[in-house]
């Protein structure tokens, strides 16, 4: 006779039978998507281990020597490590901030708009998003060359002196987070206005009734209810705090050394140290570590919002 353990393993492998023959059409309409996360993401996690390894080609992954976390040294034994970091972390920071604020602005500014505009606005808000960054950085030299750019014929018609700006550092400090804005904003604030057209009418009908204007709709019914979103949204963009934007930071300030004391970042500084030395190790190292970094962000942050609100927790 079976015993009790051997049953309800029985029972769940027949309930779980049931539940993909049930499901069996929209199971085999999911498993491009599953071939694309396991090809693209999950199978080259394996790589992982050249982290830990002294890698030759002609060894193989494998068959390449460990050396524990020598690879790491790559990274905090820089003389540059410092800035680098610092410079990920603040315009990351930078980033999450200024980039939540201004898409739930124009996401609560966009529910006040009706009819054919909306379409407008939306598609107009949007498209920075599909722009390459690499076009973007030629957008940029349009706008900052030093003879010819857009900028700098303001400035000269404004009676003001032209600036260098490839050649200096501070104006980047506001430069980068504006470009970061203009390109992302736009599909933040798709999702914050979805959000916004899932919160019931009645709220605002019985709003309305009471005598509250916009604003106290706006402040008192539309953010609170959009709280568990923007939480979510926030914690998920922790997790790439310790992971810059290498596109943002290596095209738009065209990778002038001049500037690199407030544009560069671990990322670009990584990939710099890689076309010169060629060390996969130090890559893969310092790869695995803002993975790690990220896990541990988002776990943490994560705790914190469930010991505050469980219900706005991501899990």
């Amino acid at each position: 006779m079976m015993d009790s353990g051997q049953r309800s393993k029985g029972n769940w492998l027949s309930r779980e039978w049931r539940h993909v023959r049930k499901n069996r059409e929209l199971l085999l309409l999911s498993v491009p998507g599953i071939l694309y996360k396991l090809v693209i993401n999950y199978f080259p996690m394996v790589g992982l281990i050249l982290a830990f390894k002294f890698f030759r080609y002609d060894q193989g992954i494998f068959g390449s020597r460990w050396v524990g976390f020598d690879n790491f040294e790559f990274l905090f034994k820089s003389q540059d490590a410092l800035r680098i970091i610092r410079n990920t972390l603040l315009y990351n920071c930078t980033y999450i901030v200024l980039g939540t604020v201004t898409a739930l602005l124009f996401a609560l500014l966009l529910n006040e708009v009706s009819g054919r505009m909306v379409k407008i606005y939306q598609t107009a808000m949007f498209l920075p998003y599909f722009i390459s960054l690499v076009l973007v950085g030629y957008i940029a030299y349009a706008f900052l060359e030093h003879k010819s750019g857009y900028l700098n014929g303001i400035l000269q018609n404004l009676g003001m002196e032209p600036h260098n700006w490839y050649f200096e550092t501070t104006p980047w400090l506001f430069i980068l987070p504006l470009v970061s804005v203009w390109k992302g904003v736009g599909f933040s604030t798709l999702v914050y206005y979805a959000g916004i057209m899932g919160i019931n009418s009645e709220y605002y009908e019985a709003a309305r009734l009471d005598g509250a204007s916009r604003v106290q709709m706006m402040t008192r019914i539309t953010l609170p209810l959009l709280k568990p979103l923007i939480i979510i949204l926030f914690i998920l963009g922790l997790g790439n705090i310790f992971r810059g934007d290498f596109g943002l930071h290596y095209f738009v300030p065209n990778n002038v050394g001049l500037n690199f004391a407030t544009t560069d970042i671990i990322d670009t500084y990584v990939y710099r140290a890689l076309t010169k030395l060629g060390d996969i190790n130090s890559g893969a190292a310092v790869g695995f570590l803002q993975s790690v970094v990220g896990l541990v962000t988002i776990v943490s942050a994560n705790y914190l919002v469930r010991r505050v609100d469980k219900d706005s927790a991501l899990f």
